[in-house]
């Protein structure tokens, strides 16, 4: 039998290339540096890609891999692989989740450290020969505020970091519940910009969504305590790097450390270089001995399991489950996150608990995967890519989520039905999904009966139950060129409370949902992308 060929493309420890190798069931060669055009010309030979953050694993060079089974990403993120083409493919997509958590706090904690006490710029002083007390005076970390953007696991260890050196610690973040921020004893704050001006320092540990993107610009770095003091370990782009040299050139921020860039490396010309109150690393939030072995024998005990045994873990872009059991679960895996993702649209932002309500055949089969998809949709919002079917229940589990699942007999309305609710104790919302054969259809939302197709836009409206506001809709959704390819209605009883869905072809604007909201019988939209 053929030995199962993997190229290692990007530096991997000495120890996780050596447990790939194990006694020689997998050829492994060490090809690192590689442009696209010369790993195109090697790829087609291999069974398995092993990158890290420089090789870009790229459409281009997925088509071209004929061979190729797996992909192992050495790190958290998977920014440089072209998920969805591997997925077209039929190419498994693996990352090291977690792997490299205590490394980035460790980082961060450190950077914050040489911020407050000037050390870099002493340093550079010293090693110029120069005895210069004066120019670095620092501030003590005892008694300061840290505000921490972001609670997942490295935002929680900056967190213990900061509290053993006597920081008060305040905490952003929208979807961690309050329950956890008490267990956590961090005090939670509920807007960003509420909690701007009470800190002396600010870290960000955010993915890089839309939302998120220039989450600290101008406009809010004008907001902050005039002297605080920034650090960004998580994501290029999270920190305006103009508005922040602005800032820095002002004195309304003291000092900043920046470890991630929004173009990596940054240009020639790059300002921020040039500050004297600035502290540049080049992305070493997980360049530690420690996290390199931790991540490169992680990978290495991934793919081999996928290879000799046929065993999925850590994958991103399909469930870990065996080939027969993903036969029989996966319509329910497909359904189960797009009900996910309509659901944490419509939801409050900070959920104490999640529920899963299986009934009919799909309670008879192992939901677990399915369970996972949920959380996956759900949690997108909140993460991007950097959730998946392995990491997403304990993403939910650090925000203080409650993750139930419930399985009932068959109803009289669906012999198949997955219900979903999320909220608090005082404001729950519900979305339920079945199939008509073997198309899947939306049939429940808050308990309103549906009929919509879980895919592309949906736009959910609620409206007073009045005569020509179909037609309204009609017209004004075509004065903006918008096309409705399906409608459904409920209502509560006749002149009561309605609920609209629309399927559209394209997403519909500002402009257009602010008319809608104009009229006078209309009482919500919501413009869900699934």
């Amino acid at each position: 039998m053929e030995i199962p060929k993997v190229l290692v493309a990007d530096p991997v420890s000495e120890s996780g290339v050596t447990a790939l190798r194990g006694a020689g069931e997998l050829d492994v060669t060490v090809k690192t540096g590689l442009k696209e055009d010369a790993l195109i010309e090697i790829i087609p030979e291999f069974s398995a890609l092993v990158v890290r953050s420089q090789t870009k694993a790229t459409a281009r060079l997925i088509e071209a891999a004929t061979k190729l089974k797996v992909i192992g990403r050495a790190g958290v993120g998977v920014d440089n692989v072209d998920v969805e083409a591997a997925t077209r493919r039929g190419v498994v997509v693996m990352n090291t989740p977690g792997g490299n958590t205590i490394s980035t706090a460790e980082h961060t904690f450190s950077l914050l450290m040489s911020l407050a006490r000037k050390i870099p710029q002493a340093h550079a002083s010293m090693k110029a020969g120069k005895w210069d007390r004066k120019s670095f005076e620092g501030v003590e970390l005892y008694d300061k505020t840290l505000a921490i953007l972001g609670m997942g696991r490295i935002g929680t260890e900056v967190a213990r970091r900061a509290m053993a050196f006597g920081m008060r610690v305040l905490a952003y973040d929208p979807y961690l519940s309050a329950t956890r921020a008490r267990s956590l004893q961090v005090e939670l704050v509920e807007q960003l910009d509420d909690i701007l001006p009470r800190a002396d320092f600010i870290t960000v540990h955010m993915p890089a969504t839309p939302e998120t993107v220039h989450m600290l610009n101008a406009t809010r770095l004008a907001k902050a305590k005039k002297g605080v003091r920034i650090i960004n370990c998580a994501r290029g782009g999270l920190v305006d790097e103009a508005a922040l040299l602005d800032a820095l050139q002002s004195g309304q921020v003291a000092g900043a450390a920046l470890d991630v860039y929004e173009t990596e490396p940054p240009p020639a010309e790059f300002p921020l270089r040039d500050h004297p109150n600035i502290v540049l690393t080049p992305h070493l939030g997980a360049s530690t001995a420690e996290a390199q072995e931790s991540v490169g024998i992680e990978i290495a005990q991934a793919i081999r399991a996928m290879l000799l045994q046929g065993e999925i873990r850590n994958a991103v872009n399909m469930p870990t489950i065996d080939a027969k059991t993903l036969a029989v679960v996966g319509p329910y895996l497909q359904l189960g996150e797009k009900l996910g993702r309509l659901l944490s649209q419509i939801a409050p932002r900070r959920c104490e608990h999640l529920t899963i309500h299986y009934s009919g055949k799909v309670a008879e089969v192992d939901t677990a995967a399915v369970t996972r998809a949920v959380l996956k949709g759900f949690l997108f919002a909140i993460s991007g890519n950097e959730v998946n079917q392995v990491n997403a229940p304990a993403l939910a589990a650090n925000l203080g989520m409650n993750v139930t699942e419930a399985r009932v007999s068959a109803t009289a309305e669906f012999t198949d039905l997955i219900e979903l609710s999320a909220g608090s104790n005082s404001d729950s919302v519900s979305v339920a999904g079945t199939f008509f054969g073997s198309t899947p259809r939306i049939v429940k939302i808050n308990n309103r009966h549906v009929e919509a197709r879980p895919e592309g836009v949906l736009l959910l409206i609620e409206n007073r139950d009045r005569p020509g506001t179909v037609g309204l809709l009609g017209s004004i959704l075509g004065r903006h060129k918008v096309n409705i390819a399906g409608m459904s209605l409920s209502r509560n009883e006749i002149g009561g409370e309605a609920l609209t869905v629309l399927n559209l072809d394209t997403a519909p604007g500002p402009d257009l949902v602010g008319q809608i909201m104009a009229e006078s019988n209309i009482t919500a939209v919501n413009v869900i992308q699934l």
